[in-house]
């Protein structure tokens, strides 16, 4: 996305601000007056005055602002808006830019207005989304993979962009509370929804419905649960649409479908006021997301993703969520996991000894095989939100990893609650005997401990094969968590080859449900495109460590693994690690 205005296009710029009626930013000087438009009561269109201040150059990389004051309607009362931005101003006749920026808690309605210019030629015509930031499976903040917004100075007060509403619609209260210090971070201002802009009929509104000062709502999920981000339509040229004056997510090229909405009230606050909402009607998709504006067309709707999250209590049905969801590599994983999160808080508690049974799948276009979910969480405090972010990271892996074809289709939740605390800790492993001959059966004893003094012991039996060199050879007895790392730290290192190789990664993490048995020496070994080569020939094992890197999909690890054995627990999370050592002779 360009950052700056190359010097032949300062003439595009003139010649086309004179065809569409454009007022040029340095024609601006203090002490003119103008009008704006937007929506203070349902849909109609209103205007306020604006007085211009002056002129701040540079306030930003290659970028302006206008100051101003607002007056009229409700201003004096209400100050600047949340749901304004985006708001066309005009002086004398012609368009000037859009209100976008203020000052957090100012007295009076002084405004920062986005010189149209910057507008429309930064917010620039669609082009393919560029790669994302990949998001490890390990992530615990999914917010962290966006970008943070970025104050103005003027003088010593801070101008900050008018924060965007956000609208969540059949969302709990806990879920909110949860993730509002994340989403206000990245400028979004999360309010309890109004449900009757929840469900969107299908189908395309009327284009002449909407005109510069309109509100417009970019909604990122509807259904059961709706989120929706709402500012106001700047300019239309066409089917062309520009709005909001300044960011929503900074996600650059993207495909965010937009609804016409209405304004139900003012809410005035010592802070910042806002606009209370609905969406009305499909209207058309966003295309970019850049620091100056958003931009789209009329008449084009992004296909969503389906999505569904049902609840059950042992397996009897509980409730069942039915929404639609953007295609977003950033924002879908994140969408995903508020929706699981307030699915649990709504109908069971989030604090205390519970566990939570995921299961599920996550369906892409071209990929050989749908992502499966299928892990158990149980733990004093926070199973909830493991839940949740568990559902949520693999979907980001995937669509983060830089395969365009792997496009979201349909995701499937299943949550089966339990008020109990299933889990077992992996408490010791005694072996049946310290020495052991190739083609001898070693049997391992593990014992678990649960809750109240509960305790289960699995034996396990392991052939040494023939030929086996004598030494040590290890035990690792050990959960999801632990034996994820060792088999898969390498392979969420290098970039993957293929969209295969990023399915088959995902779906080879193994469920904590289960304690997981390798066996092991302390040789080199390698992984070849994610493939195991334990304890190669020493000639090999030159050749390849003289090759390693994410190109050449060669990775070496400090152990060879030579086999993995699992030990079923039945509905139980298992949780520790134990490693022994028992002596290969002769």
């Amino acid at each position: 996305m360009p950052r700056f205005v190359v010097p032949a296009a300062f003439a595009l710029v003139a010649a086309l601000s004179a065809q569409t009626a454009f007022f040029p930013l340095k024609d601006v000087r203090p002490g003119m007056r103008g009008v704006g438009r937007t929506v203070f009561s349902g849909n109609q269109i209103q205007e306020f005055q604006v007085e211009i201040l002056g002129v701040l150059d540079n306030i930003g990389p290659k970028e302006s602002l206008i100051l101003a004051r607002l007056s009229g309607g409700p201003l004096e009362h209400t100050g600047v808006m949340q749901g304004m931005s985006g708001s066309p101003v005009y002086i004398g006749g012609r368009l000037v830019g859009a209100v976008a920026m203020a000052f957090p808690y100012a007295k009076d309605p002084i405004a920062g207005i986005r010189p149209i210019e910057e507008m429309v030629y930064r917010a620039g015509p669609p082009a393919p989304p560029s790669a994302r930031p990949s998001a490890a499976l390990a992530e615990k903040n999914l917010f962290r993979l966006l970008p943070q917004p970025r104050p103005a100075l003027a003088g010593q007060a801070r101008m900050a962009d008018i924060a965007t509403p956000v609208s969540f619609g059949g969302f709990s209260r806990g879920t909110l509370a949860s993730f509002a210090p994340q989403l206000q971070a990245l400028g979004l201002e999360p309010r309890q929804g109004v449900t009757a802009g929840a469900k969107l009929a299908s189908g395309l509104g009327n284009p002449a419905d909407l005109k510069p000062g309109s509100m417009i709502s970019v909604q990122l999920m509807s259904g059961d649960m709706s989120v929706g981000a709402d500012g106001t339509v700047t300019y239309i040229d066409g089917k062309r649409i520009y709005a909001f004056g300044h960011r929503f997510l900074a996600v650059g090229s993207t495909a965010l479908p937009f609804a016409r909405s209405e304004v139900v009230t003012l809410l005035p606050a010592l802070n910042t006021s806002f606009k209370l909402s609905v969406a009305k009607e499909w209207m058309g998709t966003m295309y970019q997301d850049c620091d100056t504006a958003i931009s789209g067309e009329l008449g084009t709707l992004a296909a969503l993703a389906p999505i569904s999250v049902t609840v059950t209590r042992a397996g009897r049905p509980v409730d069942s969520y039915q929404m639609q969801m953007v295609k977003d590599p950033l924002l879908s994983p994140l969408l995903i996991q508020m929706a699981v999160s307030s699915a649990i808080d709504a109908t069971e508690r989030t604090v205390g000894s519970s566990s939570i049974r995921l299961t599920g799948q996550i369906d892409f276009q071209n990929a050989p095989a749908p992502v499966k979910l299928d892990n158990l969480f149980a733990m004093d405090n926070g199973a909830a939100n493991q839940a949740s972010l568990q559902a949520a990271v693999p979907a980001a892996y995937v669509m983060q990893s830089g395969f365009s074809a792997l496009e979201l289709r349909k995701v499937s939740i299943n949550l089966d609650i339990s008020d109990r605390k299933k889990e077992l800790a992996i408490g010791g492993v005694t072996p049946s005997r310290q020495e052991v001959r190739p083609g001898e059966t070693l049997r391992l004893a593990v014992s678990l401990a649960g809750d109240d003094g509960a305790e289960v012991v699995r034996n396990v039996d392991y052939r040494v094969p023939i030929g086996a060199e004598p030494g040590p050879l290890y035990f690792t007895v050990a959960d999801a968590t632990i034996t994820n790392l060792a088999d898969f730290r390498q392979i969420l290192g290098v970039t993957p080859r293929t969209a295969g190789q990023v399915i088959a990664t995902v779906n080879g993490l193994h469920p904590n449900n289960k304690a997981y048995v390798r066996v092991w020496r302390a040789d080199p070994a390698f992984q070849l495109e994610g493939a195991d080569l334990p304890d190669p020939p020493a000639s090999v094992a030159l050749i390849l460590a003289g090759t390693q890197s994410s190109l050449a999909g060669i990775t070496q690890n400090r152990n060879s693994k030579i086999a993995e054995m699992e030990i079923d627990v039945g509905e139980m999370a298992v949780t520790g690690s134990k490693t022994i050592q028992v002596e290969v002779k002769e």
